[in-house]
């Protein structure tokens, strides 16, 4: 490799990052809004797309990378703003499942991100397509050189089986129980992601 391509290489990749950051900071100062700040905001939207093996603190936290402090104070503000409440698990009376309340739903409706949404949506298909895949397989690569957490959905998880079950739902691969098909496009803490083959 010439070192002219080296280097038109090098100002490519750093470009991309630097848009990617760039894009970031516009996003994050788009989100001071509403009385929330970005973790708030953050924090209402994986909660209204998460699954039930995802909706808890502790999956929060891992999907923001944050402390499990930061996140409880995150959610004691929301709760106290009528946002969410948290319910002890039916399962684990130890464990804590959080839900969204109507005024977070509504809030929802409301969220900054959507002009982000809004002029994705104004590009061609082919190109909303390889944006998401590329950034998709980005962030995935990042967090496993990084140690981080993945989260997907289980279209994309090796775990799912899209076989149904009796009563016509899909099934999770690690806990054997059915899923229905609106389950299976929320966000979870157990994805592993599947290997696409070429």
């Amino acid at each position: 490799m010439s070192s002219s391509h080296r280097d038109a290489l090098a100002v490519s990749e750093f470009r991309v990052s630097e848009l990617i950051d760039r894009v970031g900071r516009i996003t994050r100062g788009l989100q001071f809004v509403n009385g929330l700040s970005p973790a708030q905001w953050e924090a209402l939207r994986f909660i209204a797309r998460a699954n039930r093996y995802s909706n808890t603190p502790t999956a929060l936290a891992k999907f923001l990378g944050s402390t499990k402090g930061t996140i409880s104070q995150t959610l004691i503000s929301l709760e106290k703003k009528g946002y969410l409440q948290r319910l002890r698990d039916t399962r684990d009376r130890r464990g804590v499942r959080l839900e969204l309340m109507p005024a977070g739903w509504r809030l929802l409706d409301q969220d900054p991100l959507l002009e982000i949404d809004k002029t994705v949506a104004c590009l061609p298909a082919y190109e909303k397509e390889i944006l998401i895949d590329g950034l998709n397989r980005m962030l995935r690569d990042v967090q496993r050189k990084i140690g981080g957490n993945e989260f997907g959905v289980c279209d994309d998880c090796s775990l799912f089986s899209a076989e149904n079950s009796p009563g016509g739902n899909s099934v999770c691969g690690l806990t054997s129980e059915p899923m229905t098909h609106e389950e299976s496009e929320r966000i979870c803490v157990n994805f592993q992601a599947a290997v696409k083959s070429a």
